[in-house]
């Protein structure tokens, strides 16, 4: 009720076994845990917290300045409402080796299952714009090694993400990959490819899990389940698509409230009271509340 029933480590562990099964796990995008718990109830198998979504909800653009405490916070809250994995954006880890450290122990006990790094130099920007930097391939193995060696649960999943593809080719972006999986990277995100070939050549060349991203409006091409499937992609996410929904339901909505001076035309388009007391367990709790309180004074 308050939290999920499953432990982290039981959430970890499955998610272990999930990612051996073949088949492609579904990460939509949460920037709330009331999204979170709908992902769920959607039927989907993980939730993932975005970077530029929980950059997007401060208010800021997603430049790198969020700090571990905002990362590891959202995290948490979001974590703990499901019983699905959740993984998490790391960003570049919030500094040096030892940074990337303690954010995979921050992470770990906040819940999480896990979480990946990039390689781009600070300020770091989304990964489907251009003119990204990118850290020496040694920088960001010393970095995965070092977030490997911190955490305490093995099942914790370090992801590595390399946005190599931009500035040193496909060829590059792949020997960056190899290298991050001598590191002891369980999985590679390898951002912003551009099509079906690119994703099966990183197939090819890589043994661990890949994590894909189909984000709208950015360089990749928006590939089904069926076809990240085909290509033998492990976890496909979704990062702000639950974001950009709700904010242009919330901007027309806003515009026919200005414009009519009542939210009555809005009504067939808004989640109902009943609908989302049923989601938050209203009666569950109400249940939880009259079995403390069954005595008299």
């Amino acid at each position: 009720m308050l939290f999920a029933k499953k432990s982290p480590a039981q959430k970890r562990a499955e998610f272990r076994a999930a990612l051996k099964s073949g088949k492609l796990l579904r990460f939509p995008g949460a920037f709330s845990p009331l999204v979170a718990m709908l992902i769920e109830r959607q039927g989907f198998e993980g939730v993932y917290v975005s970077g530029a979504a929980l950059s997007a909800d401060l208010g800021l653009p997603d430049v790198g300045l969020t700090t571990l405490t905002d990362v590891s916070q959202r995290g948490r809250a979001i974590a703990r409402v499901t019983e699905l994995p959740a993984i998490i954006d790391a960003d570049t880890g919030f500094g040096e080796p030892m940074n990337a450290a303690r954010t995979v122990q921050e992470l770990e006990e906040s819940g999480l299952c896990g979480c990946h790094f990039e390689d781009q130099q600070n300020p770091k920007r989304c990964g489907h714009l251009d003119g990204k930097a990118l850290v020496p391939p040694a920088d960001m193995v010393k970095k995965i090694r070092a977030a490997v060696s911190a955490r305490r649960d093995a099942n914790f999943v370090i992801i590595a993400r390399t946005d190599a593809r931009a500035s040193e080719g496909l060829d590059g972006a792949v020997s960056r990959a190899k290298s991050y999986v001598d590191a002891g990277a369980d999985m590679i995100f390898p951002e912003a490819l551009a099509d079906e070939s690119e994703f099966e050549r990183f197939r090819k060349a890589v043994s661990v899990p890949l994590l894909a991203n189909m984000t709208e409006f950015g360089k990749s091409k928006l590939l089904t389940a069926k076809q990240l499937t085909s290509l033998g992609i492990n976890v496909v996410i979704y990062p702000v698509t639950t974001l950009r929904l709700a904010m242009k339901a919330v901007e027309d909505g806003l515009a026919v409230l200005k414009k009519d001076g009542t939210q009555e035309p809005l009504l067939d388009q808004m989640q109902t009271r009943a609908a989302l007391y049923e989601l938050l367990r209203y009666e569950d709790y109400q249940q939880f509340d009259k079995d403390v309180f069954n005595f008299k004074l």
